[in-house]
């Protein structure tokens, strides 16, 4: 009986499988914006988890971390991209892009922050990769965040 249902689910599982990897390829396509700020620094690639926890560990440290982008009035913030994570602003970092740094893609004058094609490039809620410098004396908006990413010199989005 136990064989029957087992060969039973994975018929369904063959016939379901090409759908789901045709879905997994259908993810959209990375684009980067970058500055000519801080060219030729390493960057230390960190976790969410581990930099929102031990951010005073990478005070004036450049970093590279991943999260979930989100603005609005007065918000420019990277919170944790996972769904059962904490995503107060207590446990979220204040994301501060310079005009001294500005973004563009790589070869073109296609800024992030410029009206390209009739809108805005939109990075609010998405998933992104961000560069910057880590400085835990700026709280963000109010102080209500857990430190700044200072001087983002690359966004992947």
């Amino acid at each position: 009986m136990a064989g029957t249902c087992i060969v039973k689910y994975a018929r369904i599982l063959i016939r379901i499988l090409p759908v789901l990897v045709m879905l997994a390829s259908c993810s959209k396509h990375k684009q980067a914006f970058q500055s000519d700020c801080n060219t030729g620094t390493v960057y230390k690639k960190v976790s969410f988890t581990e930099l929102v926890n031990h951010v005073a560990k990478y005070q004036h440290q450049y970093i590279e971390v991943s999260g979930k982008y989100k603005e609005g009035f007065e918000q420019s913030a990277l919170f944790n991209g996972g769904f059962f994570s904490d995503h107060s602003n207590a446990k979220a970092l204040w994301v501060d892009f310079s005009q001294d740094c500005p973004l563009y893609i790589p070869g073109t004058h296609i800024g992030l922050f410029t009206y390209n094609n009739g809108q805005f490039t939109q990075i609010n809620n998405r998933p992104v990769t961000i560069r910057g410098i880590v400085d835990v004396n700026d709280k963000g908006h109010l102080n209500q965040y857990r430190a700044t990413i200072d001087r983002v010199s690359f966004i992947e989005l």
